[in-house]
């Protein structure tokens, strides 16, 4: 499995952290929905999977106290936070979308 995540270009940690994210996520809803319940993990992981680094990097950048470059940890738990919130911003996103293309109901 490692060696297909290298040939995309993704690190297996961060997408076991995003997943363990959007799990977490999928378990605090209050309703849970089997579409949330599934989807929710995959997204996290995908988001993380492609998200991380450049957040990663972002941070260092712009100055924040990030710990060194070599700390695998700064990954993880950024990797785990996007996995968290993938999901709602994926929400907020397609409910944009549903709003915005949704025909208007005539009187």
């Amino acid at each position: 499995m490692n060696e297909w995540f290298d040939l995309l270009g993704i690190k297996g940690p961060v997408v076991a952290a995003g997943l363990a994210g959007g799990v977490l996520r999928a378990l605090s809803r209050h309703r849970y929905k089997v579409r949330e319940m599934v989807a929710s993990p995959i997204c996290g992981a995908l988001a993380a999977a492609y998200l991380t680094l450049p957040v990663v990097h972002y941070f260092r950048a712009t100055g924040l106290p990030v710990p060194s470059s070599d700390d695998d940890t700064t990954t993880l738990a950024a990797a785990f936070l996007i996995g968290v919130s993938a999901m709602w911003i994926s929400d907020i996103v397609f409910e944009v979308v549903v709003r915005r293309f949704k025909p208007e109901k005539e009187e």
